[in-house]
């Protein structure tokens, strides 16, 4: 959540920290803020609500022109979404300004404190507070850094902070805790950032800022230390994606894009991870293979959408490996007191890198002595940093808050983890895991054709564009997608939607079946799982014969659903622990078109934002 830029160069810094502030609107945000050094001052401008509004204030009120500035856009959680909550924050004397990202966990006795010393504060967030701190260091030591560093030895909580100070003109620091922030170095100018996508226009050099570190940014260079003052390590590496890929591409939206990008972001996933004679080489996984060898559990972490890859996964772990798999929500894994041990292999599913419940899930694992890979599409972001491994997804940049392609290179990147490990344990011989490798290399041809053949489902969808209510049904694999489904017409469509295993229906769920109710159901196919297949279809039957709508989900070829489809959406033949990688596709496309239809905003729906980085 929240997006930050800082610059300072030769540019015009409100320039290049609007434009930032443009190419993070994706991250979800109700108000925004500017602050700009000039003329031997501090001048800033916020104001609720989108960008827009404070693109028009800065037309009716422009600020001077200066090469140093902060951006903001805020996602509220101390105080509403105000003109006076939005950031940046300063001081009483109008000298210093911050941003901020994150919780501060102790603000309430650090406010109180400053009140009691004749601080006047002006808003009800725990950002301010920084903001008075800054100046008090500042005006005992003279620098903005040392400042900083002496400020975050007092906070408590999960931030990342940017500050500026108008007795250092050329000077932006910035600070991290559990929060993300990424510098970019350029010809003479520096930047910073929440993602490298603020900054991607103008240099695509970057440097990871670690945990509990504070930079400080000047035109020739950056300083990295610790919260102590101690130089530090960083990792500078080279942005592989350029500015257009963060554009929309002729699309009307991010997410028709994003769908479109799929079988090539599937296709890239794979790509270096087989070798000549067919085989698996994750070289990125620098675990020992004994202690992957050695491991008798695997324990999958994630939220979301990246909860539904873990659910899928679990079906390859344990089918291919014979390894017990078990799949937790994040948010619920570390207070239930799991079992954990220097056996048990945890994996991490993340799209952002940054979504605080898989992180302090991660964090309550490695405690515990368990192994940890993450699986995730942002290279340099927290998890992986704080994981033993890593295994990228390679999809480029994901805009649109409600992932898409983020959700099939999960799935890939599962699929190559429990192949790797029926590879290294000996669960699965070479000419089978050369097969299943075969079929995954098709399978961006094949999500290819699905989307070729989508507008009878853009149609349906719009058909549908007043009901009140969609179900989704599923068995084995297709119990997950079915969850997917349901999860992205919630998001986009603000429809009551549920997903429901076929098997359940008699045990509760009929009882909403009803008359013209759209029902989907993801059907098995019937050479890879024929029992299912046949129960699935009586299920259609029962849906059917209560008068409900039925959408079926079938492979090409399977003509025994015919005669029980209102609408049917026909998929490629895939060996059935795969089919989620086609049958995801359709409904992607049925929640983006549905919500269209509705007049929703698909890229940033109400109340989400791309990435969680609080618990």
């Amino acid at each position: 959540m929240c997006g930050i830029v800082g610059y300072v160069g030769g540019q015009s810094a409100l320039d290049v920290v609007i434009a930032g502030l443009k190419r993070l609107e994706y991250r979800g945000y109700d108000s925004a803020g500017v602050a700009v050094l000039a003329d031997g001052g501090l001048a800033s401008a916020k104001k609720a609500g989108k960008l827009v509004n404070l693109e028009k204030a800065l037309v009716e009120g422009p600020l001077p022109s200066g090469n140093t500035g902060i951006g903001h856009t805020r996602w509220a959680t101390h105080g509403g979404p105000t003109d006076a909550n939005a950031h940046p924050h300063a001081d009483n004397a109008g000298r210093v300004a911050v941003v901020h990202n994150g919780i501060i966990e102790n603000f309430a006795a650090l406010r109180a404190e400053l009140t009691g010393r004749g601080h006047d504060l002006l808003s009800e967030t725990d950002t301010e507070v920084v903001a008075h701190l800054l100046a008090e260091a500042f005006s005992s030591c003279g620098e903005l850094a040392e400042s900083m560093r002496q400020v975050c030895g007092r906070l408590e909580g999960a931030f990342t902070l940017v500050a500026v100070h108008a007795d250092e003109p050329d000077v932006v620091v910035g600070a991290r805790r559990n929060s993300p922030l990424v510098v970019g170095v350029g010809d003479g100018e520096s930047f910073l950032a929440s993602d490298v996508a603020a900054f991607i226009a103008h240099t695509r050099s970057a440097i990871e800022l670690g945990q509990d570190q504070v930079v400080e940014l000047r035109r020739d260079g950056v300083t990295v230390t610790d919260f102590d003052g101690a130089p530090a390590d960083v990792r500078a590496y080279h942005v592989d994606w350029d500015a257009s890929a963060a554009e929309k591409g002729g699309y009307d939206y991010f997410m028709l894009k994003e769908i479109a990008e799929q079988p090539k972001a599937v296709a890239d996933t794979l790509l270096g991870r087989i070798n000549a004679e067919g085989s698996l080489t994750l070289d990125e996984v620098r675990i020992p293979s004994r202690v992957l060898r050695a491991a008798d559990k695997v324990v999958v972490v994630a939220c979301g959408t990246a909860f539904h890859a873990g659910l899928i996964a679990k079906y390859a772990i344990e089918h291919w490996t014979r390894i017990p798999c078990e799949v937790e929500l994040a948010s619920e894994f570390r207070y239930r007191d799991p079992i954990l041990n220097t056996r048990t292999l945890v994996i991490a599913i993340s799209q952002s890198g940054e979504t605080m419940d898989t992180l302090m899930a991660l964090r309550h694992a490695r405690d515990q002595g368990a192994t940890v890979l993450a699986i995730c599409n942002t290279n340099g972001s927290t998890i992986p940093r704080e994981s033993d491994a890593v295994l990228y997804t390679h999809a480029g940049p994901e805009v649109a808050v409600a992932s898409t392609k983020a959700f099939l290179t999960q799935l890939v990147a599962c699929y190559l983890v429990a192949l790797y490990l029926g590879q290294l344990r000996g669960t699965k011989y070479g000419d089978e895991i050369r097969a299943v490798i075969r079929d995954l290399s098709r399978i961006s041809h094949e999500v290819e054709r699905v989307l070729e053949t989508m507008e009878p489902v853009r149609e349906l969808a719009r058909s549908l564009a007043d009901k009140r209510t969609v179900l989704f049904l599923g068995r084995h694999v297709g119990h997950p997608v079915a969850l997917e489904g349901a999860l992205k017409l919630k998001e986009l469509a603000y429809m009551h939607a549920e997903g429901f295993a076929a098997g359940e229906l008699k045990h509760g769920p009929i009882a909403l079946i009803e008359e013209d109710l759209p029902v989907v159901i993801v059907v098995p196919s019937p050479r890879g799982r024929s029992v299912l297949h046949d129960k699935i279809v009586s299920n259609i039957q029962e849906i059917r014969a209560r008068g409900a709508r039925t959408i079926v989900i079938a492979e090409e070829g399977d003509e025994a659903v015919v005669p029980y489809a209102d609408h049917l959406i026909r998929i490629p033949v895939t060996p059935t622990l795969l089919q989620p990688l086609v049958s995801t596709v359709p409904l992607q496309v049925f929640a983006c078109e549905l919500a269209t239809a509705r007049g929703n905003e698909v890229d940033q729906p109400r109340n989400l934002a791309k990435s969680v980085t609080v618990e």
